[in-house]
């Protein structure tokens, strides 16, 4: 059996083992990364049910547990499941709003009909995704572009409240220290990035984030005591929380949220293999979506919820440059082993908020830097695109604008678009099927936004201009007379040679 080198495992970035010691500093990257993010739901979720707080602690244990194993199933794979992408798995933030409304109301069932909404609207989205999986044509550069873009600056809110201090009821919320810290954090990033080696550059976030959890702890602004309290083994018991129950308007509302899920994971998966630059198809990516769904079946077994890819450490690929799948899965297996080892999960949380602000800023502007040069690639001449980007972009940041924007609307219809990256990528899917696809009906007459674009000139492409060249019959010759190839970029930023392009204007 042979295989085309396009789709050789030997030849894919992501599949580049770059040994234990940094495939565990790297792992632990990502943990530190997006750990403030996998626990605040359980956090959230737990003070809604009116649990203790040890039952508080289980609930956070069994989030780290499910979201090691689920990251382990995304990057190493089974057949039929797993996208073999660096993603990080972790419960889903997009649910806190319909499982807290679960739990407050009468007929929702509790924490144990949160628990049953998950597994039977996750099954539901396992039984859809080979729908998800075959739309992978419809995601040209234009849409990652414009989605990835999103989730950088859906993500920035979540940078500041950190580097606030994470806690809005705390008298120390906005505080010269907490923004001052994070201010210290965010230049050693910097400084570390400009004068470190290569090593020292790519794992400038950590060692930023430890510096800054070291000068916090000599200024008193974090506390290491209750490290030692609680349990330093504990395994996340199955049903601990009761059995799951299962009732129709709590499924049905989840349903929402898994299908927002899918929407935010499709959109991680390939955001993540443009910036790793890799093949992602649509069999890759429906593998991905399984993995996504069956971990979210199996998460509510342990005390979890749903599970999805954290856009927080997609960022942290792209500003790092570490590719590596196996990477990721250490992390996932750190991951694992906080689930069972409560203190060591006591240890990582005693890392102060605004140093993680500090970091988030640096890393969620990343993911917005390369979603803008994703754009780069999209060609604007003779058509519309722009307002394509424009009115995505822009429909996007209105709940990051307004977070109440939608709250007289219908639910479902807040569950969806409440999320910026969904409200964008929903927007250009369908202003990229409408203009670009679904021809019949545009116009003959060129639109401010194509005719603005109609005569440019990419300064690259007059600076590879010598002097003697000269043009003839819509070809290019240097000045001894030999031609030269001319080239022209696709809607994929793909170069194909095109001799009588010049003749053709």
């Amino acid at each position: 059996m042979t295989t085309s080198p396009s789709t050789s495992p030997a030849k894919r970035p992501e599949d580049e083992n770059l040994g234990l010691g940094a495939n565990l500093a790297y792992g632990l990257q990502h943990v530190l990364t997006m750990y403030g993010g996998i626990v605040a739901v359980p956090l959230i979720l737990g003070q809604a049910a009116g649990l203790n707080g040890a039952e508080i602690g289980m609930l956070i244990a069994a989030s780290l547990f499910a979201g090691g194993l689920a990251t382990l199933l995304q990057t190493l794979g089974l057949p039929w499941f797993g996208c073999q992408l660096p993603l990080v798995q972790g419960v889903s933030f997009a649910g806190v709003a319909t499982m807290g409304a679960i739990l407050s109301s009468e007929g929702g069932g509790g924490l144990p009909g949160v628990l049953g909404a998950v597994m039977a609207a996750s099954l539901i989205g396992f039984l859809i995704t080979p729908v998800f999986s075959r739309i992978t044509k419809f995601f040209p550069p234009l849409v990652t572009g414009i989605v990835i873009t999103t989730i950088g600056l859906t993500l920035m809110p979540v940078a500041a409240r950190w580097v606030m201090g994470g806690n809005s009821a705390s008298p120390e919320f906005g505080s010269m220290a907490n923004i001052g810290l994070a201010g210290l954090t965010f230049a050693i990033v910097l400084l570390l990035s400009k004068l470190g080696s290569a090593t020292i550059s790519r794992l400038s976030i950590l060692l930023a984030m430890v510096i800054g959890t070291l000068i916090a702890w000599a200024l008193g602004m974090t506390d290491f005591s209750k490290v030692a309290e609680g349990p330093m083994f504990a395994f996340p018991t199955p049903f601990h929380f009761g059995m799951p129950t299962f009732h129709i308007a709590a499924i049905l509302s989840m349903c929402i949220v898994i299908m927002v899920t899918l929407v935010e994971t499709s959109a991680d998966i390939l955001a993540v293999g443009e910036i790793i630059e890799t093949k992602v198809d649509s069999k890759r990516l429906g593998n991905g979506l399984r993995a996504d769904m069956a971990s979210s079946i199996l998460a509510p077994i342990f005390g979890s919820f749903t599970q999805s890819a954290f856009a927080q450490n997609v960022g942290l690929v792209a500003v790092t440059g570490v590719k590596s799948r196996y990477v990721v899965a250490t992390g996932g297996v750190i991951l694992v082993v906080l689930g069972l080892l409560p203190v060591m999960g006591r240890v990582i949380a005693a890392v102060p908020t605004p140093v993680l602000g500090g970091a988030g800023i640096v890393l969620f502007g990343t993911v917005a830097a390369s979603g803008i040069r994703t754009l780069s690639k999209v060609n604007y001449k003779n058509n519309v695109n722009l307002i394509i980007v424009a009115a995505s972009l822009g429909f996007g940041m209105i709940p990051i604008a307004a977070p109440t924007f939608y709250h007289h609307f219908p639910n479902w219809f807040e569950t969806i678009f409440h999320s910026g990256i969904s409200s964008a990528a929903i927007m250009a899917i369908l202003l990229n099927l409408i203009f670009n696809h679904f021809t019949a009906g545009n116009s003959d007459q060129q639109s401010v936004f194509a005719a603005g674009y109609e005569r440019t000139i990419q300064y690259s492409d007059i600076s590879s201009l010598r002097d003697g060249d000269y043009f003839k019959d819509g070809k290019l010759f240097d000045a001894e007379g030999n031609e030269v190839p001319v080239m022209e970029m696709d809607e994929q930023g793909n170069a194909t040679p095109r001799r009588s392009a010049v003749a053709e204007h």
